[in-house]
């Protein structure tokens, strides 16, 4: 389809969407806006890129805050990975760029927590270098326009899209054409229901006109969650409770829980209640939470005492000031059950 740059483009100057970070030019701002909705949709991910830029107008600003006050600013948003590898990247601009983001996107693609598509995006959105994105987004677009029906997890599926979408960029104006590609994948060749009955490539869409919507893009692996049981000890008095810093390579690295035995199944044995020396367990309150990866299950112990030993990794706070700290979601859904 020799025209699909021109018409994508003619789409999108009808149909674009006005947000905050489309208006800038800050290589720092549109850094942060794609950190953010790399797994995060726009409508949640908004009002905290504008809390970031308001709290932190620059990149070296961001870099010499406390990771904990990082943490606790994105706390909601999950995948806080995201937020630590900025937090480093910043941290390495400021002390090895002097503060200044690298304009070429060799040097972009090193920085920690920066991929293909990251480094992309930032070098054409603010730099208009000649880098196509390749996202959820346009893996669908392709295939589906295409009829590509090429796994897309796959090496030979991720680099066979790089080299269509690299092969149909606007070169002249890779900015517009990569935010009009992305657009269109979102708002109307969405994962469900598209809205191909309105969508200008309808009559050359291969797989509309092959009803293969629904089987486009290709995967060749299903994902497989690992199901986890984590039993948490709520060791509070009313006055003070303890909690426990997650500092390790596991998920939710440097936010706070409670003491915590994971198990293999929902059932804990009493072998592994000599580790806090608790005789007998009340009644626990269950949640549970979905993770890309992972299915977490939580029952939460209420213990109204704290013990005389404090668990390693642990510290002891005031009930008052447990706002202060950063939770997972589920730590945090639990504080809610809890009123605390």
């Amino acid at each position: 389809m020799n025209n699909f740059s021109k018409m994508l483009i003619e789409w999108y100057n009808l149909n674009k969407r006005t947000l905050p970070w489309k208006k800038s030019f800050d290589v720092y701002q549109i850094w942060l806006s794609e950190i953010i909705l790399q797994q995060t949709r726009i409508e949640q991910g908004t009002p905290y890129y504008l809390k970031f830029i308001d709290k932190y107008p620059t990149i070296v600003d961001f870099a010499n805050e406390d990771i904990g006050n990082i943490l606790k600013l994105w706390e909601g948003l999950g995948y806080y990975s995201r937020a630590r590898n900025m937090h480093h990247t910043a941290k390495h601009i400021r002390d090895t760029y002097n503060g200044i983001f690298p304009n070429n996107y060799e040097d972009i693609r090193k920085l920690k927590g920066i991929g293909d598509y990251t480094a992309a995006a930032i070098a054409s959105f603010s730099y208009q270098l000649p880098y196509a994105v390749v996202d959820g987004n346009v893996y669908r677009v392709l295939s589906r326009i295409f009829g590509i029906d090429i796994p897309i997890d796959t090496t030979a599926g991720k680099k066979y899209f790089q080299h269509k979408a690299q092969e149909l960029l606007n070169k002249k104006n890779p900015a517009e054409y990569n935010q009009a590609i992305m657009d269109f994948g979102s708002l109307v060749c969405s994962p469900k229901n598209p809205q191909c009955t309105s969508c200008p490539f309808s009559s050359n869409c291969i797989a509309y006109q092959q009803d293969k919507i629904s089987t486009l893009p290709v995967k060749s692996k299903k994902l497989i969650k690992k199901k986890r049981f984590f039993h948490y000890f709520v060791f509070n008095n009313q006055q003070e409770i303890i909690l426990h810093h997650r500092n390790n390579q596991d998920i939710w690295k440097l936010l706070y829980d409670f003491p915590c035995i994971e198990t293999d199944s929902e059932k804990i044995l009493d072998n592994d209640l000599k580790k806090y020396k608790i005789k007998k367990l009340p009644n626990p309150i269950q949640l549970n939470q979905v993770l890309t990866h992972q299915n977490i299950d939580a029952y939460f112990y209420d213990m109204d005492y704290l013990p005389k030993q404090i668990p390693d990794a642990c510290i002891v706070v005031k009930v008052k000031d447990i706002q202060q700290y950063t939770f997972p979601k589920i730590i945090r859904n639990y504080l809610k059950c809890k009123n605390l």
